[in-house]
Formats: C-alpha cells, sequence, structure tokens
C-alpha cells in the first residue's frame, strides 16, 4: 500500500490515506436526530434479530444506543481513541472556523489537528507496520451494551454529581444535569480505517452504494480492522475465527424484498425501520467516482440536511474517516461537548434546529415517513397556523402547515404529510364509545 493525497470535505482539506482514493456513485448515508431519541433499544434488537442470533454472536451488537457522556460499547471507544489523538499531537486537534474560509468545501473550516491516519504515519513511519492510530479493547469492555443507561452528568460548578437542587436546574438552551443518547451502527466511512488497516485486503467498499463489507473468505481473523476502526464497529467472531460487521442491510437496499417492495424500489434498513420515535432517515447521495464529491442535489432530503440546511454533522470528523453518519446534536447539553464530538458546525446546526425555517421544519416530517427511501421531496405551501416570539432566540417565529411529499428513485410518491398531525374523529357507534 502507498500513503497518497485524499480530499475529505468535512475536515476542509487534503489528508493522508494509504491507499488510492476511490468512489461509488451512489453513497449510502443516514441521518439521526438525537433530540427525539427516547432508547427504547427497538433499533438494536431489531439487528440482534436478524442478524447476530447466532453462536459466536453472543457480544456483536452492530447497532446500539449508549448514554453519553459515559455510556459506550465497547466501553471508552471514543475517550481512548480520543487520547489516541493527543499523545502522538498534543493540544493540536483544532479547527480554523473563521466565516471567512467556510464555504460549499470546507462547511465547518479547517481541521488544523492530525486524523487517526497521519498519526499513525508520525507515530510508525511510511513503511510502519501500522497505517491507522487504533487499540484493542479488552475483554471486559465488550460486557456491557448499555452500561451507564441514564446516568446524567452535570456542569454545576465545584459539585460534581450533583443532580438536583437549584443550582442543578435543567433550563434551556444548556442543561445543568444532562445525558443523551446516541445511536451508532458503521457509518461506512468514505475513507474506512477497517479497510486501510485490513493486511488481507478483505474490506471493502460496493461501488454501487458505498457499503463497507468483509469479505469473509478472505478473511483470517486478524483483527486489524477491529484495532483500527474508532467506532469499534467491526467485530470478531470467534467461533468461526473471522470477523463481522453492519452490512446495511444491503438485500434491502437493493429492493430484493418482494413482500416490501414488489416494485424493486430500495427501501430502509431493519433499525431504520424499527425506529419508534422517528429519529432516523437513510438513504443515498450523489458522488462525483473521480472527485469523491457530493454532486449538488438540492432536493434529495440528505443532501438538505446535510449540505444546505446544516443541522446534521458527522461523527468525530477529526478521525479522518469521512463518515456518513449523521446527527442532529441534542440542544441541551453542553457545547464544549457537542463540539468535541460533531466539530464546530455544533452551534449553527442546534440555532437552526430549535427554530426551523419553514423548508426545514416541513423536511423534518419525512424522518421515518415511510420504509421506501426517499431520493426526493416537493413542499407545498399550506396556511400559516402559528405565530410567536421564540423563547431561545427571540426573534419572531411562524409555522405554517405545508404538505411534504416523498419520491422514490423511480419518481413514484410514496409519502404525503403535512407539518401539522392531522387530527381524526371517529364516528359514535355505542353510547359508551371514546
Amino acid at each position: 500500500m502507498a500513503w497518497t493525497e485524499v480530499y475529505n470535505w468535512q475536515l476542509g482539506r487534503n489528508m493522508a490515506y494509504p491507499h488510492e482514493g476511490a468512489w461509488p456513485e451512489w453513497q449510502f448515508v443516514f441521518v439521526f436526530n438525537i433530540n427525539r431519541c427516547i432508547a427504547c433499544q427497538t433499533c438494536t434488537m431489531a439487528c440482534k434479530s436478524t442478524w447476530t442470533f447466532s453462536k459466536g454472536q453472543e457480544y456483536m451488537w452492530w447497532n446500539n444506543v449508549e448514554t453519553k457522556p459515559y455510556g459506550g460499547y465497547p466501553q471508552f471507544w471514543d475517550y481512548k481513541t480520543l487520547e489516541l489523538l493527543e499523545r502522538v499531537n498534543p493540544g493540536g486537534q483544532v479547527w480554523d472556523a473563521r466565516p471567512q474560509i467556510k464555504g460549499q468545501e470546507r462547511p465547518y473550516g479547517v481541521y488544523e489537528g492530525m486524523t487517526l491516519f497521519e498519526g499513525a504515519k508520525k507515530w510508525y513511519g511510511e513503511s510502519g507496520h501500522k497505517r491507522v492510530l487504533g487499540y484493542l479493547p479488552y475483554d471486559e469492555e465488550w460486557r456491557f451494551p448499555n452500561i451507564y443507561e441514564d446516568t446524567a452528568a452535570t456542569t454545576a460548578e465545584g459539585k460534581p454529581g450533583q443532580w438536583y437542587g437549584e443550582d442543578a436546574a435543567s433550563e434551556l438552551p444548556e442543561h445543568q444535569t444532562w445525558f443523551f443518547y446516541l445511536q451508532r451502527l458503521c457509518n461506512h466511512c468514505t475513507y474506512p480505517a477497517c479497510l486501510a488497516a485490513c493486511p488481507r485486503n478483505a474490506i471493502y467498499k460496493r461501488p454501487e452504494d458505498g457499503v463497507v463489507l468483509i469479505d469473509q473468505e478472505r478473511c483470517r481473523g486478524y483483527r486489524k480492522c477491529v484495532e483500527a476502526c474508532p467506532y469499534k464497529k467491526p467485530m470478531y467472531r470467534a467461533t468461526t475465527r473471522v470477523s463481522e460487521k453492519c452490512i446495511a442491510c444491503y438485500p434491502r437496499l437493493e429492493g430484493h424484498d418482494p413482500h416490501i417492495t414488489p416494485t424493486g424500489a430500495p427501501i430502509e434498513t431493519r433499525c431504520m425501520t424499527a425506529c419508534v420515535g422517528k429519529i432516523r432517515m437513510q438513504g443515498f447521495v450523489r458522488v462525483d467516482t473521480q472527485t469523491g464529491r457530493w454532486i449538488e442535489d438540492r432536493y434529495n432530503p440528505l443532501y438538505y440536511l446535510i449540505r444546505v440546511a446544516k443541522v446534521a454533522l458527522p461523527l468525530y470528523p477529526q478521525f479522518g474517516t469521512e463518515p456518513n453518519g449523521y446527527y442532529i446534536p441534542p440542544r441541551w447539553a453542553p457545547r464544549p461537548y457537542l463540539r468535541q464530538m460533531f466539530g464546530p458546525g455544533v452551534d449553527e446546526a442546534i440555532e437552526k434546529y430549535v427554530a426551523p425555517d419553514r423548508e426545514l421544519l416541513a423536511v423534518l416530517q419525512l424522518f421515518r415517513a415511510a420504509q421506501h427511501i426517499i431520493y426526493r421531496y416537493e413542499i407545498k405551501e399550506g396556511p400559516k397556523v402559528y405565530e410567536t416570539v421564540h423563547p431561545v432566540t427571540g426573534k419572531k417565529w411562524e409555522m405554517y402547515n405545508d404538505t411534504v411529499i416523498g419520491y422514490d428513485r423511480d419518481g413514484r410518491e410514496i409519502i404525503r404529510q403535512t407539518v401539522e398531525e392531522p387530527k381524526y374523529v371517529r364516528p359514535k357507534v355505542h353510547y359508551n364509545s371514546i
């Protein structure tokens, strides 16, 4: 493998990567709205019961929901990876987020620190035995998929662990006592660390949709993918001595379930369709196969949320993998913690989310509105139904009962949703009818 320079738009610059750049025609992408999640774990169990129910898969949770800031599966996955970056580049993980340097190709500014690939290149050298900074979790760190659920942190000064009392009151815009749920699966990264680290070339991205898969015929269970992935989503199966990971339910993406999609149109993954809180949206964005840039697709709901409205942000972009999972950050958590997790776009994203404009409010209604993947949306304007002075921004805010329409890959209408939830009055059938 030879080191090359590839462009990472999330970092706003070129970066070193130990492979040639190769980009799919379409890229699998998802957006999760953290503000809506109730941690019911329905998504987790939908994945578990579909893909990881066999012997040797007991500790495999390809989809999980963990409570931040203390939870994690495996434990400490983010803390340990951030620590590795700090060790190789002390104090250097900073962003230049000045407005004058931002643009479509660097929406969050420029990351001036080191990625996991660049850290490995510095630490081990260009011909070193490791191409990615990483670590193998201890067995104990895989034991508890939902450890520290609902365990709160506090920002009450001088009173760590203080959960109650006036000095730890929970009021917006930031709660002093806080936690939030983080939903995780494989990010199907543009520059996968697992792929870069595999000595067997057993990991690859599908050219048609960018889904990252492990060829289990080639895999020999060296666990380099487990060590390298900063999100710890490849998992080793001791009974077969190979690694396994989320496959993005690709038979569903291909439309190969005639019972659900008789037309052959792509449908969402199991974890997406099971979501009770309607926090999830998943689909594809078009990619320039020569440069890796996203092709402008203004009315693709994912493109709109990520590149136009900029309310959905990547998870730990400083790792350098250019993850294709994006999150609308929680509006009540401390901003420094959120900036570390999602980058410098947090303040703008939360400001737009708490007082959504007319288009954003309509697009938010598409989350989990249909099993079919939405490729394009259209908004039909409706009447104004509400007006107020927003309690957070202090500015005038108006709500319109617009109708948002979603279309599938072939241009068929699959969902029509109003901003206001429709009300139905059931006819009276007998005297005690409610």
